[in-house]
């Protein structure tokens, strides 16, 4: 048998009846400590790091009978293995990913892609994929994952936030393909306007990408009010 001693940020991944106090399992002698811990339901994404009757071991050792396990949570803010940040997200975070883009942070997310499609995108353009999807998580060949907690789309931009401090270039990025934004000048999109707003406008800029134009119109306040709250967010947090 094993013991295994969850920090209380990864219990929420636990069956209600394990989320209280030690867990105790039986293992094979082949089982690594990272497919214990993933067979309890916490994506290795979650964990910081874990100890052997104290000492630190990777997810690839195989524990022995009567080892006590410590299970520590990631530590925030946290720094993806890539060495940069910037994210994939999943079907069920369109909101959440527009919100990003907003802000300038590099985000991409397709709203077709089955599980497998997402983790082979994030492995191969280096991204953390965020998800509500413990499954997707546990995947063994998933290189940077994080499961978003919040059901609000406020909330889940304050967690990501605070969780992996990216650096924000507001107004930077195409909410719609998260394309770089250049300026432009009105006779350069007068085409694809119209009267109204060609008559009321004067500053413009336009997707590299996919050539969507863009204004500060009547919509314009609260996507303010979205990147003020998030760079006061980011300052709060770093003094």
């Amino acid at each position: 048998m094993l013991d295994l001693h969850f920090a209380p940020e990864l219990r929420f991944f636990l069956t209600p009846r394990r989320r209280h106090g030690p867990v105790r399992v039986e293992t094979e002698p082949t089982s690594t400590l990272g497919h214990v811990v993933q067979s309890l339901g916490v994506p290795l994404t979650e964990v910081g790091s874990l100890r052997v009757n104290g000492h630190p071991r990777p997810p690839a050792h195989r524990p022995c009978p009567g080892d006590v396990v410590d299970v520590l949570a990631v530590r925030w803010p946290q720094t993806p293995p890539f060495g940069h940040t910037r994210f994939l997200l999943d079907v069920h975070l369109g909101t959440l990913a527009r919100r990003l883009r907003l802000l300038g942070v590099d985000t991409a997310y397709d709203n077709d892609r089955d599980d497998q499609a997402l983790m082979e995108q994030a492995n191969a353009e280096e991204r953390v994929l965020l998800t509500r999807d413990r499954g997707l998580l546990r995947r063994r060949d998933l290189r940077a994952g994080a499961h978003i907690h919040q059901d609000h789309p406020d909330d889940q931009l304050r967690e990501v936030l605070e969780r992996f401090a990216p650096s924000l270039h507001p107004w930077t990025r195409c909410p719609a393909c998260n394309g770089a934004l250049a300026p432009a000048a009105k006779h350069q999109v007068q085409s694809r306007l119209e009267p109204g707003t060609r008559a009321t406008y004067e500053a413009f800029s336009r997707c590299r990408s996919c050539g969507r134009v863009y204004w500060p119109g009547a919509h314009h306040p609260h996507l303010a009010r979205i990147v003020h709250q998030a760079q006061e967010f980011v300052s709060d947090r770093s003094t």
